[in-house]
């Protein structure tokens, strides 16, 4: 499978090996992203909301007694923020006590309300998993206990490979027809002559039967309805990869029907398998996904998750398209802060309307209107060793750049709109009230924590800017 590469193992064995005292403040640890306590984190197996808790599933994967490790971690979280690690859902003791269990491999997770596949114990709502295994077969685990023990379906698998490559199975219940959804990468065997989704619908969850093939969506794929920022105007659906390109449709519980073209929701190297959430609660639309590839040198863990976002559609001059905000819990672990608006900024001045704010965990918000300036942006986590990270606009091409990845961002009414997010290990941008995005790693050098804003060629007018320190969600451990 895709995630089992040899060269990675010697890299995974000095992870498990590594300890810190300081944990959860180790230099890279991100502070106010999800990552894993320890070993090497990968996508996200599960995202879902349940009786005023939320829970992430993901791989957990390490080298121990000389055996590679593949566990399905958990962890929950009362704001999307501050997370609590449970046991793992699922580990090789599982498979111990049965032997022919499957490995998981990828997945997402639901909550069976109606208990249609009649798990239900006591009166309380059963948790599913669902998982590929190396095979490209679906299996299925759950839980009566709000996740905190699991059990193997004993009938498993719930859907056999019928070829090629099978994985990523997505599943979500379908209000209109009265089904259950499982959305899944294929690229051949039933119905499928080319890669993309598979479509199946079920009454119990247990038994499974195809119903359409949407070709050109990649691997980990997500489906899910949304409203437009436009009030009365009708849900869409948006049928999304791992790698971020989507199509916006409708759904009827068999078929998707697209309406636009491929886009692409992060132009970032390091944004995969985005999950939306289950049952998230005002029926908001909330994103969340794996930045794989990221450095984290010399920690005990490898991987983290990106801040969760809030999505919406919004008409642009390119069409309809998805877009994506930090969502606005983040307001609850804002610390200093500065607040400038209508300033006139001209080059020479680096740093004198962000002085007082520096660190390695901000959230900036501001509105620029270029003016006669070539070029602007921010320098972050620079010092006296470092030069720090250029996030760079370009008046004349209309694009920004960073660490080496470029996105288009046309001016709207003539600003330039931005959020950043700034961790240890990571920088998001979130462009024109989220119409663009860009996530990328880096490893900044340690103890450089100063920002500074600059303007290149000409002027440049600053409508508004915000920038706000961020407390560590980690501040008990």
């Amino acid at each position: 499978m895709k995630y089992l590469i040899v060269t990675m193992l010697s890299l995974l064995l000095l992870l498990s090996a590594k300890s810190d005292k300081k944990q959860y403040d180790e230099s890279y640890r991100p502070q106010y992203h999800f990552s894993p306590e320890k070993n090497w984190m990968f996508q996200s197996n599960g995202f879902l909301y349940s009786e005023g808790e939320y829970h992430l599933f993901y791989h957990n994967i390490s080298i121990g007694n000389k055996r590679f490790k593949d566990e399905l971690g958990h962890a929950v979280s009362k704001d999307l923020l501050h997370w609590v690690h449970q046991p793992f859902a699922l580990t090789l003791e599982d498979r111990a006590a049965d032997p022919d269990a499957a490995q998981p491999t990828s997945g997402s997770a639901v909550i069976d309300s109606m208990n249609v596949a009649g798990f239900q114990q006591n009166g309380k709502k059963t948790m599913l998993i669902f998982y590929s295994d190396s095979k490209g077969d679906q299996n299925l685990a759950y839980s009566v206990d709000k996740g905190a023990t699991w059990k193997r379906y004993p009938n498993n698998p719930i859907l056999k490979n019928s070829g090629g490559e099978s994985h990523d199975p997505k599943v979500f219940y379908h209000t209109p027809s009265g089904k259950w959804i499982m959305a899944l990468y294929r690229n051949q065997g039933e119905g499928a002559d080319k890669a993309g989704i598979s479509f199946y619908n079920s009454e119990d969850m247990l038994q499974w039967k195809f119903s359409s093939h949407l070709e050109g969506i990649g691997e980990s794929p997500d489906l899910f309805e949304i409203a437009s920022e436009v009030p009365g105007s009708a849900k869409k659906w948006v049928a999304i990869s791992g790698e971020g390109e989507y199509k916006i449709g409708n759904f009827d519980g068999l078929t998707f029907n697209p309406e636009t073209g491929l886009q692409k929701l992060d132009l970032g190297k390091n944004f995969f398998a985005a999950q939306s959430l289950y049952n998230a609660p005002q029926n908001k639309s909330v994103l969340i996904a794996w930045m794989r590839g990221g450095e984290y040198t010399d920690m005990p863990f490898n991987g983290q998750m990106s801040f969760p976002t809030e999505l919406s559609l919004r008409t642009t001059a390119k069409g309809l398209v998805l877009c994506r905000k930090p969502i606005e819990t983040i307001s609850s672990i804002y610390k200093d802060e500065i607040k400038k608006k209508d300033k006139n900024f001209i080059p020479g001045l680096k740093g004198s309307l962000v002085g007082g704010i520096k660190g390695d965990a901000i959230f900036i918000r501001a509105t620029f209107k270029p003016g006669t300036s070539d070029s602007f942006g921010f320098i972050v986590r620079s010092g006296k060793k470092s030069e720090g990270t250029d996030i760079h606009y370009d008046t004349a091409k209309k694009t920004l750049e960073v660490n080496g990845i470029k996105m288009i961002v046309e001016p709207l009414d003539g600003k330039i709109e931005l959020e950043i997010l700034l961790d240890r290990a990571s920088i998001e941008i979130f462009a024109n009230h989220g119409e663009a995005g860009l996530s990328t790693c880096f490893a900044p050098v340690q103890g450089e924590e100063e920002l500074l804003l600059y303007t290149q060629g000409g002027e440049l007018y600053l409508e508004s800017l915000e920038a706000y320190n961020l407390k560590s969600v980690w501040a008990n451990k």
